[in-house]
């Protein structure tokens, strides 16, 4: 199957339904060209609003659009967002429960090459830690684009947070899914890997090399973080007894840290979290910095033969 960008999913469907329904609104960060919202502008510049560099006005603006019933897509580099406008999402759309979906795009380390300033390891930390915001973090362009339409439905504060460039695809077109449940995308007895994002796509490599050496691994794509699929988690943690997480997120207060919590209060197991270490990044290429912190397939191995033994 081809690579398709989740962002390029998000705007494509986005876009589609805002042809229906002149209440779709999208808020850009002197971002269209990076959130790829540029065909939304140009064919809809009514339901569209560029702030430029001011993530905490155009925040403030899609929570007071909200406010006069406008359904709004605030959209622009997760490492500016979920920074600068933390407290625009904080209490403008999270305490006030405001219809805005707030679209964390180039998340991860996307940005690598230029920096520290630019990656947005934190997002799940944070963001988990605020009342009434849903969080999503799809691992293909078919999931982006389901979610997408899920969060145009839905009415309240969400974040969905994708990649910058094109991914591998996992699930067929018109693959269902279940908000708020773990996606099975492996079954397997031995132990399972829960991973998200980008991550989805390694771990799920990942399994099918250690098959090859007799190791059945179940891998759960949990793509959504809030609310969180706990029943899934506790399922792997006493059908398959070791649990190994994968995460383009800081190890604090991601994926992993979430499925510690769980399982050490209700099923102690075998676990090792993968993630960015509490430390300064090297700064490169996604592909080169997931190899150099062991996200890639071949790290996610090495991490599961070291949890099994």
């Amino acid at each position: 199957m081809p690579k398709v960008s989740c962002r390029k999913a998000f705007t494509r469907t986005l876009l589609e339904a805002a042809r229906k329904d002149t209440k779709l609104y999208a808020v850009a960060t002197d971002s269209r060209g990076s959130v790829t919202l540029s065909d939304f502008a140009d064919e809809l510049p009514g339901q569209f609003l560029e702030l430029g560099i001011a993530e905490q006005n155009a925040l403030s603006i899609a929570a007071g659009l909200a406010s006069v019933g406008r359904n709004v897509f605030a959209a622009g580099p997760a490492c500016f967002l979920c920074a600068r406008g933390f407290e625009q999402i904080k209490v403008d759309v999270a305490y006030n429960r405001s219809n805005v979906k707030v679209v964390g795009v180039s998340a991860g380390v996307s940005y690598g090459p230029l920096g520290g300033t630019h990656t947005a390891l934190h997002d799940f930390a944070s963001l988990r830690a605020l009342p009434n915001i849903q969080i999503y973090v799809p691992s293909d362009g078919v999931q982006a684009a389901a979610i997408t339409k899920h969060l145009v439905d839905f009415e309240g504060p969400a974040y969905l947070r994708t990649g910058r460039g094109d991914v591998e695809s996992i699930y067929p077109e018109g693959e269902l899914f279940e908000m708020g449940k773990a996606k099975p995308v492996r079954d397997g007895t031995d132990m399972t890997i829960i991973a998200c994002g980008e991550m989805v796509w390694h771990a799920k490599c990942a399994a099918e090399q250690l098959a090859k050496n007799g190791i059945s691994v179940r891998v759960l794509d949990m793509f959504t973080l809030k609310p969180f699929d706990g029943e899934a988690v506790l399922a792997a943690a006493g059908e398959t007894g070791a649990i190994l997480t994968v995460e383009e997120h800081s190890v604090n207060g991601g994926l992993g840290e979430l499925v510690a919590r769980i399982t050490a209060e209700n099923h102690p197991v075998k676990m090792k979290i993968l993630g960015f270490p509490d430390e300064e990044y090297k700064t490169g290429g996604s592909t080169a910095l997931f190899s150099h912190y062991g996200l890639d397939s071949a790290g996610i191995v090495r991490a599961a033969y070291s949890l099994l033994r």
